[in-house]
């Protein structure tokens, strides 16, 4: 298996539906009280793309990239854009400083891109599968123009001269995550797209992706 460095058809990643998935084991007591213990500590994504297939060119643009990545077996870049940017609100661009990604110790050079959700108990998501152009590194508030670079398939940002001591190390970012399709096959029906039947007869295929964590 792989990572192939390959996008979802962005254009039918706007029709999906899905979202992050939390395992949680819920216990009853007999007191009416619950016991809750999360089984992940990460959440994990999955989602629907059947509903943003909306003509053959598109499933075909889906199957060929099945077949490329080999079904199940290879993962690809999927754009989920629901959330996709280090800034607050998909209104703002992102800046230099969204997130803090670390803190200078005077020799660590390499610093995991990573996402916090949340303030009263923040989850710190990490991020793997950045879109390296669109990368922005600050230390201390202040916007890097170079002295570091970014590895676009694990997130590392790495820099030539240590951040100092102390040195807050921030970050903004686009970013995809990494999928793979949750399916042996594609089923296709071209009844569907049979404009001489009417449009909307047959079923879409099914086409699940599920996030990968490797």
């Amino acid at each position: 298996m792989a990572f192939l460095d390959l996008t979802f058809p962005r254009n039918i990643a706007g029709g999906v539906t899905g979202g992050p998935e939390r395992r949680v084991d819920i216990v009853s007591l007999s007191s009416g009280e619950e016991e809750r213990n999360a089984r992940w500590k990460h959440s994990r994504r999955s989602y629907d793309a059947s509903l943003g297939v909306r003509d053959a060119d598109d499933l075909a643009e889906v199957v060929a990239l099945f077949e490329e990545a080999g079904g199940q077996l290879h993962s690809f870049r999927f754009r989920d854009w629901s959330d996709f940017s280090s800034a607050s609100t998909r209104k703002n661009p992102p800046s230099a400083t969204d997130q803090v990604i670390g803190t200078g110790d005077g020799s660590q050079t390499d610093f995991l891109l990573v996402k916090t959700y949340g303030t009263l108990t923040p989850y710190v998501r990490e991020i793997t599968k950045p879109v390296s152009r669109s990368v922005l590194v600050a230390l201390g508030g202040s916007p890097q123009a170079s002295g570091w670079s970014v590895n676009p398939s694990t997130g590392v940002v790495s820099f030539v001269t240590p951040p100092g001591n102390g040195v807050q190390v921030q970050a903004g970012f686009l970013f995809d995550v990494p999928v793979r399709f949750d399916t042996n096959m594609i089923a296709t029906d071209m009844a569907f797209f049979d404009q001489s039947e009417g449009r909307g007869v047959g079923t879409l295929p099914e086409i699940p992706l599920i996030e990968v964590r490797e």
